[in-house]
């Protein structure tokens, strides 16, 4: 499993050398988009609207813009300056809690932790702690350059850091429209939809819960791969080589060969010298 994180969790004076790992990953079929002229792969530039050309990104600068199109221009420095020191990467548990106290609204994402070198026998000590106690602890960490506030708990033997949102990025639950302050069901009602609640119960299972649509999404693309139902770009950027895309080291030596018989220039035909019909005179 890839390390994306290496640092310390650090609560009292124990320190627990540990690597993240990212704890989930996103299946979502990712589909391109083609000119449908010539089914070529649609490029997204950085272009400034006012001098209308392309923007590198060494030219580009970053700013908050506090009104509409007023905006406060904030440099390397100025950002570097506000930033944590990164060398020594830490998860400090502030507090321990009980995870039933806090909504799933705050949680964000999750990451596994392992114990790096040297680290064991904290890790297996906080692990275990956490689980005859049944509480969870609250730590600050910083991932890429922002801190985060994080929960860590254990899951199945393994521990894992829970990043969760700030109070004040969670939505007021008061500004949502048309939520009905009193019930208005009747006794009945309520009683035939708490049966069928009770009728619905079940173990949580996550095995059993499939993304359909990304199945048959993916069901149709492999039919029409099979039905040879594919495209290929007609032409190349002006510029770009023809091996750019090539699905392997045989289509790219091809593509290369072909190119290279195309632009290759055809030889000049020789001239033919004429012969003179003069003859020449021998002396006497």
């Amino acid at each position: 499993m890839h390390t994306m994180w290496k640092g310390t969790i650090s609560f009292g004076l124990v320190n627990i050398p540990v690597k993240m790992h990212a704890a989930t990953e996103n299946k979502d079929v990712r589909l391109r988009q083609l000119h449908k002229e010539c089914q070529s792969p649609i490029k997204y530039e950085k272009v400034c609207p006012v001098c209308d050309k392309p923007v590198e990104q060494e030219e580009i600068v970053k700013a908050y813009e506090y009104a509409k199109n007023k905006f406060v221009v904030l440099d390397e420095e100025d950002l570097a300056a506000l930033q944590k020191e990164q060398e020594d990467k830490a998860v400090e548990i502030v507090d321990f809690v009980k995870l039933e106290e806090i909504d799933p609204i705050y949680f964000e994402k999750s990451y596994y932790l392992s114990p790096n070198e040297g680290g064991t026998k904290a890790y297996s000590l906080l692990r275990n702690a956490l689980e005859e106690t049944g509480k969870i602890g609250v730590a600050k960490m910083i991932i890429r350059s922002k801190e985060q506030l994080a929960v860590i708990r254990v899951y199945q033997n393994t521990l894992v850091a829970e990043t969760i949102h700030y109070p004040d990025e969670v939505r007021n639950v008061a500004d949502v429209p048309n939520v009905p302050e009193a019930s208005a069901n009747s006794e009945k009602e309520l009683d035939t939809a708490k049966m069928l609640i009770e009728q619905l119960t079940t173990v949580f299972e996550p095995e059993k819960y499939t993304d359909e649509y990304r199945t048959a999404l993916l069901e149709l693309i492999e039919q029409k791969k099979n039905n040879e139902e594919t495209t290929t770009p007609v032409a190349t950027e002006k510029g770009k080589s023809t091996t750019e895309g090539a699905t392997n080291l045989m289509d790219a030596l091809q593509a290369s060969l072909d190119r290279a018989k195309q632009d290759k220039p055809k030889p000049k035909q020789p001239t033919k010298k004429v012969k003179s019909t003069t003859k020449k005179k021998t002396a006497t």
